[in-house]
């Protein structure tokens, strides 16, 4: 009997979390199949076999795109050459679209079912791509509450899955353990800075964090800013004089009082952890042109996205200074504060909307169900 592989396709660390879990899942479910694709550790440890590492795939604007375009193209050739060779039973693509849209296009001529998971982010930037996506994926597994509408109306058979931080989420520790495991005393405030999980990211953000924090301990004294590391990443002390930790956001954000973010998914992460923030978000000045022009949504934050309105102020480009947002964050690290009591309010509504645990699972599924018989 040939064995069937599923083809996981993941560009960036979120993804490569995101699609491990899947991994795990499916090979629980099904352990008749062979899994290889590209990514990184953690899909490595899920027994995914990589022919790339997802780490030479990264970028983040669009300029600093064009750069890895010579080696994207290169290993598009060699994935598309696999999926003509009859060994791909399914792909499964992850987030990461000027790739795996491409990809997306390559499987489906070559006649193999396409699953994109945490599927592009087309009501952002690029409407016009939803008649495109609906000829070439399969199924979409979707995980913010508007998409399945949005995508069903376009054409594309979309099913709402639930948002995957819920998983990691489901074991959130109290403030008072939170605090214990990163050594914090138990009566301090504290904020914490979370300046992104890629270099370019924590390059921009890092040192106007720190400015606010600041800014901030000149005026609330005692304060105890801390900064939450994504894995793999190292950050200079002589740029960051506050304690770092390390793989451990929910811990970080249980604990801290309010918080300081790159916009993305760790605002959604927030309001899970019911900690009150500000959104900050820096790119390269013609990059910012160019999403000017582009980017069709009032918002930059997840969090405000998923409630359609401004839960979290938000300071982009030129207005992330590092006195506005310190003026934004002072008044959430008051627990006594009507502005902290509202957000709070409004980021448990934002948690309710993301839907119930199990999302791996489900995908799982609906992958299982998609492979031929």
């Amino acid at each position: 009997m040939r064995v069937r592989e599923v083809f996981l396709v993941a560009g960036e660390v979120s993804g490569d979390l995101h699609a491990a879990a899947v991994a795990r899942a499916l090979a629980a479910q099904r352990p008749d199949l062979s899994l290889a694709g590209i990514g990184s550790t953690c899909m490595a440890a899920a027994g995914v076999a990589l022919v790339e590492r997802s780490e030479r795939l990264a970028a983040l604007g669009f300029i600093e795109v064009i750069r890895q375009v010579p080696h994207h193209w290169r290993l598009l050739r060699e994935v598309r050459a696999r999926l003509r060779s009859g060994r791909v039973s399914l792909l499964v693509l992850l987030d990461y679209p000027g790739f795996n849209l491409k990809l997306a296009a390559a499987a489906h001529d070559a006649g193999v079912p396409v699953l994109y998971y945490i599927t592009p982010q087309v009501w952002a930037w690029g409407p016009g791509r939803l008649a495109e996506i609906a000829r070439i994926v399969t199924k979409a597994a979707v995980i913010l509450p508007f998409e399945e509408a949005l995508l069903r109306k376009a054409g594309v058979d979309a099913t709402f899955v639930g948002h995957p931080l819920l998983d990691h989420a489901a074991m959130l520790p109290d403030r008072t353990t939170a605090r214990a495991r990163l050594g914090i005393d138990p009566g301090a405030r504290v904020l914490a800075l979370f300046p992104g999980s890629r270099g370019q990211e924590v390059a921009r953000h890092l040192d106007v964090f720190v400015a606010a924090a600041r800014r901030l301990e000149a005026r609330i004294p005692g304060l105890q800013p801390v900064v939450s590391v994504a894995p793999g990443m190292t950050i200079d002390a002589a740029r960051c004089p506050y304690p770092q930790r390390h793989d451990a956001s929910y811990d970080v954000l249980r604990a801290a009082d309010a918080a300081l973010c790159k916009s993305g998914t760790t605002t959604l992460e927030a309001a899970v952890a019911e900690c009150p923030l500000v959104i900050a978000y820096k790119t390269n000045a013609l990059t910012a042109v160019i999403a000017r022009r582009v980017i069709r949504v009032p918002h930059i934050g997840l969090v405000n996205i998923v409630a359609q309105r401004e839960v979290a102020r938000e300071f982009w480009q030129e207005f992330a200074t590092a006195e506005a947002l310190a003026d934004a964050v002072e008044p959430l690290l008051d627990a006594a504060s009507a502005a902290r009591r509202r957000m709070v309010a409004d980021l448990a509504q934002v948690h309710a909307s993301l839907g119930t645990p199990g999302a791996s699972a489900r995908v799982a599924q609906l992958a299982s169900e998609m492979l031929p018989p």
